[in-house]
């Protein structure tokens, strides 16, 4: 399984960035998709996260309103749009995958409900 995060860099306060994470070596469309971010010094912390197919999203209160998640199961890929960015954004960002094992499920918060991860696409943003 491979999951590849791109779309990081150096933004401004105020400035939009749109992640992308692509993923291969897994059924994309059995999967809950999530992104989570790690600032240096802190926890992995919770971003957002999307089910597979009747696409209910969840997020964490810090990026509500600002933050989109989204996916396309045709291209096995998942989408960060990030707006109103502030500092305390900063983080490296990874997208992650958790398999669906039943027809009722719950999208989790928890790094460790999330079997693979990407490698991490750095975010920075300038106050």
């Amino acid at each position: 399984v491979q999951l590849q995060a791109s779309g990081g860099g150096l933004v401004q306060t105020g400035d939009s960035v749109s992640l992308s994470c692509a993923a291969s070596g897994l059924f994309f469309s059995s999967h809950i998709m999530a992104w989570f971010r790690q600032a240096p010094g802190k926890e992995r912390e919770f971003v957002a996260a999307i089910a597979p197919t009747n696409y209910n999203t969840l997020y964490a209160d810090s990026v509500k309103g600002r933050f989109s998640i989204s996916r396309d199961n045709a291209k096995n890929a998942v989408y960060l749009q990030m707006n109103d960015l502030e500092p305390e954004d900063s983080a490296v960002y990874f997208c992650a995958a958790a398999p669906v094992r039943s027809v009722i499920y719950t999208i989790n918060s928890k790094p460790g409900d999330y079997r693979h991860w990407g490698q991490g696409t750095l975010v920075t943003v300038s106050s």
